[in-house]
């Protein structure tokens, strides 16, 4: 049951009829685990806990510097050079006090994914390179749990949502990061945020879109992105979808898989 204050704190939540009581005390239930605390993982945080997600898990093994803060609106200058998952629990805890907030300083790899994944209902993965968003795409199917990711770029981003070791409601089987990516692109091919930059704002938007499919994810309402590759063009200010389905030579969940666990990451 909610309390008095959990109610006022929420009301303009309950009064949706897609949401209602049911669907709040589902978001306090939830346990959300976000792969970094970055520019996509600081919108994704912020708006999860004022949505009252019960658990928020964070896993960054960075600390804060002076040049994240133009888009990283998580942290503050005062917390230039503490770890990244600590700055970010003080600012939940301050603008939540019913979230719990668990805080994992490490980087996430193969030896640690499957134990860390499985303790969380969902996963929110605003990780800033192509090892991490694969260990974690590949993690979350052999755990059996659905994935929300994310990936920006100087003016666009992309979004979709993964429940690969399900299958949609034509009975097929839904589709793996692999079969959207099926290869990563060449070492050196893709320049460092550092080198190439980054548009502050539009990683503000994209963590956001992230946030809110999570919470649809939890609650149940509208259609998903499962299947689905929103694309951002910021210089257009243009949103397009792209449909995408599984793929029967994806190494992951094909005809004749080839990766059987986490091994290919170590």
């Amino acid at each position: 049951m909610l309390t008095p204050e959990e109610l006022e704190r929420y009301a303009r939540h309950i009064v949706l009829r897609e949401v209602g009581g049911p669907g709040q005390q589902a978001l306090g239930r939830a346990r959300v685990l976000v792969i970094g605390a970055g520019g996509l993982g600081a919108p994704v945080l912020l708006y999860l806990a004022a949505a009252g997600v019960g658990t928020l898990g964070v896993i960054d093994d960075d600390t804060v510097a002076l040049s994240n803060l133009q888009r990283q609106v998580i942290h503050s200058t005062l917390e230039v050079g503490t770890l990244k998952v600590d700055s970010a629990a003080v600012a939940l805890r301050k603008l939540n006090p019913h979230v719990k907030v668990a805080t994992h300083p490490e980087r996430l790899t193969a030896a640690n994914a499957l134990t860390l994944i499985s303790q969380y209902d969902i996963v929110a993965d605003g990780s800033d390179n192509f090892a991490t968003r694969y260990l974690v795409a590949d993690a979350c199917y052999f755990a059996g749990k659905p994935l929300v990711t994310a990936a920006v770029g100087t003016f666009d981003g992309t979004l979709t949502t993964l429940r690969a070791h399900e299958r949609g409601r034509d009975g097929r089987l839904n589709p793996t990061y692999r079969c959207l990516f099926p290869e990563p692109p060449p070492p050196g091919t893709v320049p460092a945020c550092s080198e190439a930059g980054i548009l502050g704002a539009l990683v503000g938007v994209l963590g956001s879109l992230m946030a809110l499919e999570v919470i649809r994810e939890i609650v149940g309402f509208g259609e998903g992105l499962v299947g689905r590759l929103l694309m951002v063009d910021a210089r257009a200010m243009r949103f397009e979808t792209l449909n995408y389905a599984w793929d029967e030579t994806n190494p992951l969940s094909g005809n004749n898989p080839t990766i059987k666990d986490l091994s290919i990451h170590r």
